[in-house]
């Protein structure tokens, strides 16, 4: 028969612990370390900092802002890119202005402005649901 101590079953085994460090200048590392006496500096921060247990101030919990602060001017624009092929027709204009075969007449000229108007709505309507104020408005 052997003399041997019998080897820590896991039922024995220690928990693993992970390595945790902090910045300290030398006059706090000094004392902690006194405070500390006896022990260890890791073992009496460890003691120290889960004995405050529900003492620890606890970080404050916020509930996630929305940027949105109006929904209807949102759900405005929404609907509007919605209905609309702007983006798809604003594309197909400027690239017949490129090629140079955009025929400038009145109609084409009125349906660019109508387009402009619509974009600046929008505009305006996504920096107000966004809580945004426009320079001159308030």
């Amino acid at each position: 028969m052997s003399t041997k101590a019998p080897m820590a079953g896991p039922d024995r085994a220690r928990p693993k612990t992970t390595p945790f460090s902090i910045r300290l200048t030398e006059d706090e590392k000094r004392l902690l370390m006194q405070r500390a006496g006896a022990l260890s500096l890791g073992a009496y921060l460890r003691n120290l900092a889960l004995a405050a247990g529900d003492r620890a101030p606890r970080p404050q919990t916020r509930k996630p802002r929305s940027p949105v602060k109006d929904q209807e001017a949102l759900a405005r624009v929404l609907a509007a890119l919605g209905k609309s092929r702007i983006a798809n027709n604003l594309n197909q204009l400027a690239r017949a202005a490129n090629i140079g075969t955009l025929p400038l007449t009145p109609e084409t000229e009125q349906d660019l402005l109508e387009a402009c108007a619509m974009v600046a709505r929008m505009r305006r309507d996504l920096m107000a649901a966004l809580g945004f104020v426009e320079r001159g408005e308030q």
